[in-house]
């Protein structure tokens, strides 16, 4: 009985050790966006404090104030946030950057259900792209 205890406590080890050592996925990969979504053009008309108070509720901690990816979370996270200042951010689409955001990715939540108003998210689209002025 102590002989099969030892062959599964061993064997669990090994596991656990080939598990610590396996290779992670690479960080920050391409996204990939469907199409329909890319050639999505902003719908809403922006409403600069509406847009403000969404992106200080559910941005501004990992993304910081001024959308440069170093809020108060940001740190702890695995991901790099995004910078939403930066020319490789500013280049996407607005139906791009409202896929992202409403479907998350890794360590980025879907705001599907956390901001249910599709509009709500346009406003955001808004806002990130101001932070690049």
């Amino acid at each position: 009985m102590k002989m099969r205890m030892l062959s599964i406590l061993s064997f669990t080890l090994v596991i656990v050790m080939l598990m610590a050592f396996m290779p992670s996925p690479p960080q920050n990969a391409p996204w990939s966006v469907p199409d329909n979504y890319k050639a999505m053009k902003n719908p809403v008309k922006y409403d600069k404090t509406a847009a403000a108070a969404l992106y200080s509720t559910h941005c501004k901690s990992c993304h910081g104030k001024e959308g440069l990816g170093d809020g108060t979370k940001a740190a702890q996270l695995k991901t790099k946030c995004g910078d939403f200042s930066s020319a490789a951010f500013q280049k996407q689409s607005d139906g791009a950057i409202f896929y992202k955001t409403m479907e998350g990715r890794d360590e980025m939540p879907s705001y599907k259900k956390k901001i249910p108003d599709q509009n709500d998210i346009w406003q955001l689209v808004h806002y990130m792209r101001g932070l690049a002025e």
